[in-house]
């Protein structure tokens, strides 16, 4: 096991210990990007329509990441605004900062959210449904 690695252990809702390796740093961006986003998100926070905008904009994002997929990988190579448009590696990104921006006007630990889904993956992979 390479030395860059420290086990965190986990409980679940059945109280089981499950350990995720988990690659060890100094430090983590998050904090920097949450700033660049109070920025950005100034003028927009206070607005009830703010999620909505938000989620229409996730969805946007999803999409112009497959229209990138899809076009580089044969799909629809005839598709030239999708070629000339960013790449979906690019997109990828996009669409972080879209569920980024999102759970944090929900007040969304994400942290929380996404552990939940690792350890629900797991569990459906040990007892799969017949």
């Amino acid at each position: 096991m390479p030395r860059s690695l420290i086990y965190t252990t986990l409980m679940n809702n059945n109280k089981e210990r499950q350990k995720f390796p988990v690659k060890k740093r100094r430090f983590s961006p998050f904090g920097r990007y949450f700033s660049y986003l109070d920025e950005i998100d100034e003028e927009l926070k206070g607005s009830k329509e703010f999620g909505s905008f938000l989620i229409l904009s996730l969805v946007e994002e999803i999409g112009e990441m497959a229209r990138a997929y899809l076009a580089k990988h044969g799909r629809k190579p005839t598709n030239i605004a999708s070629q000339k448009d960013e790449t979906y590696e690019q997109e990828l990104g996009d669409i972080i900062l879209a569920i980024m921006r999102f759970a944090r006007i929900k007040n969304i630990d994400l942290h929380k959210r996404i552990m939940y889904s690792l350890r629900k993956i797991r569990k459906r992979r040990s007892s799969p449904k017949i």
